[in-house]
């Protein structure tokens, strides 16, 4: 029989090929379980940055097309705005990506729950 690489007590429970005993397995399980309230926090910043995720990248996409509609790579007066506003959404995206990931990392690393979300059930 194996030993449970936590406490050493005899056991026939693998984790992961590594032998760990019942009660060891079920203090791991209930530490690794958010609340379902915490659940639902995490859930909605982790959406929230793949949001903010797929509007930088489309922010991105939209500044390329823009950029490579200029042949020579200088644009006419009206484009030098459409190339400054399509900057401007690029920047604005990626600040708003950056907030979102700060906020998922002060939540898990630190429980810091957003105002806005204090209130999630």
């Amino acid at each position: 029989m194996a030993k449970c690489t936590h406490c050493g007590s005899e056991t026939e429970l693998y984790d992961a090929n590594v032998p760990i005993c019942i009660k060891c397995s079920d203090e791991r399980e209930a530490k690794s379980k958010l609340p379902r309230t915490e659940q639902r926090i995490q859930a909605v910043l982790v959406k929230r940055v793949a949001e903010a995720t797929a509007r930088v990248s489309s922010a991105n996409e939209l500044f390329s097309t823009i950029i490579n509609h200029f042949p020579s790579g200088v644009p006419h007066p009206d484009g030098s705005l459409r190339v400054k506003k399509a900057a401007s959404d690029v920047s604005a995206a990626r600040a708003e990506m950056l907030e979102a990931h700060k906020r998922l990392n002060d939540f898990i690393e630190l429980g810091i729950v957003p105002e806005d979300l204090k209130h999630t059930s």
